[in-house]
């Protein structure tokens, strides 16, 4: 462990930039400021125009504002403020292109976006629902079981969570559905009910969402393309098993139950899950579990069947039968378990699926403790929605938080052109032998005002750089660590990395506290997308655990890439 050196802080670093450009003058006029925008900062759009609008937006003293000139505090007012965060202000808003299928976008997804905490006794929360569309969840999920007096009800089957009004999570979404984001929602039902109570379902969507709801296909000829997220806006769409059409339905009560089969999550692996649960919540507590039911197949009653217009769910058996058989306004779900067996298998073949089809990714039944996989091994193969548990915090919701932080925070991310070509094949498992790989310098230069623990000890504090990207780009290095040192620790530390494929990376930065030899604790911590680096000097805003600002606690960095 190294002790600090000087009492260095990201004043005195600031100063010194600031006298290397100030020239000996006592302040630093418009075209020295336009230099040091265009050397270090890389703004190579910048001119003489942009600084003399950082000096009216930063400069207070009257004699350097009309020498259009800037004092050394109004620099340094400059470089603390949003237009020198890392994160690229142009990407705080939409401006990718919103116009191509829904399958060329990531989509914000959840897992039982219902439950406050784990899978067997958590409490179910209208709340949830809330929480996950503020942070521009796009995907929801809804676990619907039959209910006293006809009511349907929402939780996790087999289990002791507690129970909401299926109605009540609707009037939820209802409400709160566009607040953060124009563009489309859709709720994945889980559907285990009665024919009856799914006539309630599809009555209630119908009355409480009104003109939201998608019913029919938009009128725009299409191409065999599911609609944009610019054609969809305002739209909350329906994700459950549909009636097969060839069909016709003289009588709804069963005559073809073999042809419009629901089966839970779409998937085998879920009657594994609900297996898993059954067994879990017996072995739990015997006399409330009861007896492992038989599970039911679930026919669709045809109300809720005809609300299901873009995203049909159906069952995944192949990337072959998909390929011959699969329309585009249908989707397949799977377990990360199979999920990832497929991408390291078949990862090109994923990519290509992923191309013209939705894939939904969900959490592990045995998960009870609502823990989530890293999402990044699923967007490597262009899978869409990839449903975390929103209620769990560490890594994975960082990662989910970084990527969605992007494009204005709408829950819609442009993939990148590697995963939509169709001339070229991408297979994420192997390691890419492009031309030139992106070389990238993070210097780690100080941190500030870093949170201290409950304890009141000052911090050990050392800072470690992830980056998570296709196998082979995921790196993490880390600095020394400074003995004692919450308020100001000065590290100075180069990070170089060699990124083959940075379009799909994400980069972390996290504060750590050396509690002892071998183990060290959170203290905070920042991810975003590489394609949302600025370069040149900037400050990292650290948030904590659960996501929320820890300002003032920032690092100041300084970052290049070529």
């Amino acid at each position: 462990m190294k002790k600090n050196k000087a009492p260095s802080s990201r004043r005195a670093e600031i100063q010194h930039l600031y006298q290397c450009y100030a020239s000996g003058q006592t302040t630093l006029p418009a075209c020295a400021l336009l230099r040091f925008l265009q050397k270090e900062q890389m703004e190579l759009t910048a001119d003489e125009e942009t600084a003399e609008n950082l000096i009216d937006r930063y400069e207070i003293e009257e004699t350097a504002r009309e020498s259009r000139s800037m004092t050394f505090e109004g620099f340094l007012r400059y470089m603390e403020s949003r237009d020198c965060c890392v994160f690229d202000r142009a990407h705080a808003s939409v401006y990718q292109d919103m116009d191509q299928p829904l399958t060329s976008y990531f989509i914000s997804s959840s897992h039982n976006t219902y439950l406050t905490g784990d899978q067997l006794v958590g409490k179910s929360h209208l709340d949830a629902y809330v929480c996950a569309l503020r942070k521009g969840c796009r995907c929801l999920e809804i676990d619907c079981w039959d209910g006293p007096d006809m009511e349907p009800v929402v939780y996790h089957g087999y289990t002791l969570t507690t129970k909401i009004l299926f109605k009540d999570v609707i009037t939820t979404v209802e409400q709160h559905a566009f607040e953060v984001s124009a563009y489309p929602v859709i709720l994945s039902l889980e559907n285990h009910c009665s024919q009856e109570q799914q006539e309630v379902m599809a009555q209630y969507l119908i009355s409480i969402l009104g003109e939201k709801l998608l019913r029919t296909p938009l009128d725009h000829p299409t191409t065999g393309d599911l609609p944009s997220p610019n054609d969809l806006k305002y739209k909350i769409l329906i994700k459950n098993k549909k009636l097969k059409p060839q069909i016709k339905a003289e009588d709804a009560s069963g005559t073809e139950a073999e042809e419009s089969i629901d089966e839970g999550e779409d998937d085998d692996d879920d009657d594994e899950e609900d297996e898993d649960l059954q067994s879990k919540a017996k072995f739990w507590s015997p006399k409330k579990a009861g007896p492992k039911k038989e599970k039911k197949k679930v026919v669709v009653a045809k109300a809720l069947s005809d609300l299901v217009v873009y995203t049909t769910s159906v069952k995944f058996i192949s990337f072959s039968h998909s390929k011959d058989n699969q329309n585009y306004y249908e989707n397949t779900s799977m377990a990360e378990k199979k999920a990832r067996k497929l991408a390291k298998a078949s990862g090109a073949d994923f990519v290509r699926h992923n191309q013209k089809f939705l894939s939904r990714i969900y959490p592990a039944g045995s998960r009870t403790s609502s823990s989530n996989y890293n999402p990044q091994e699923f967007w490597n193969v262009g899978a869409q929605l990839v449903a975390l548990n929103f209620q769990s915090l560490g890594l994975p919701m960082d990662l989910n938080d970084g990527r969605f932080q992007d494009n204005g925070g709408c829950g819609y991310i442009l993939k990148p052109a590697v995963l939509m070509s169709s001339q070229k094949s991408f297979d994420p498992s192997c390691s890419q032998h492009r031309l030139k790989p992106t070389h990238l310098l993070l210097k780690v230069i100080s941190g500030s005002n870093l949170p201290v623990p409950r304890s009141g000890k000052a911090l050990d504090p050392f800072v470690r750089l992830e980056i998570y990207g296709i196998a082979s780009d995921s790196r993490r290095k880390s600095t020394h660590t400074i003995k004692n040192n919450s308020l100001n620790p000065y590290w100075d530390a180069d990070m170089n990395f060699s990124i083959s494929v940075p379009e799909l990376c994400l980069i972390r930065f996290c504060v750590r506290d050396q509690t002892s030899l071998l183990s060290s604790e959170f203290v905070g911590q920042y991810t975003l997308p590489f394609t949302s680096l600025k370069k040149g000097y900037r400050w990292v805003p650290l948030r904590s655990r659960d996501g929320c600002s820890l300002d003032p606690a920032s690092l100041f960095v300084f970052v290049w890439y070529s």
